[in-house]
């Protein structure tokens, strides 16, 4: 992967970030830098290794989700700043196009 002034760009874009031009410079430095630093893990010896899919041997660390009746839908709705019928109302944050 070559990381450009043009993949900053694109990047700044998808983000909707408006970046001055000493910005888009460090970030693309720094994103080298970082793409340099991972691409160092190619070269650790892994033979003999087992996959693993987390770090730790802990399984199911969470609360119990049982229902809980703290709060019914009709109290939690009271609460909204803005609401149409039994619905939260919430600004608009992606434009259709």
């Amino acid at each position: 992967m070559t990381i450009d002034a043009k993949l900053i760009e694109h990047i700044a874009l998808l983000a909707r970030l408006k970046l001055p031009p000493e910005e888009k410079e460090r970030l693309e430095r720094d994103l080298v830098d970082i793409v340099a630093y991972v691409e160092k893990l190619n070269e650790v010896d892994i033979e003999g290794v087992p996959p693993t899919s987390h770090a730790l041997p802990q399984k199911n660390v969470f609360i119990s989700e049982a229902a809980d009746a703290r709060l019914t839908g009709s109290e939690a709705i009271q609460n909204a700043p803005d609401r149409q019928r039994d619905y939260f109302k919430v600004p608009r944050i992606i434009d259709e196009q």
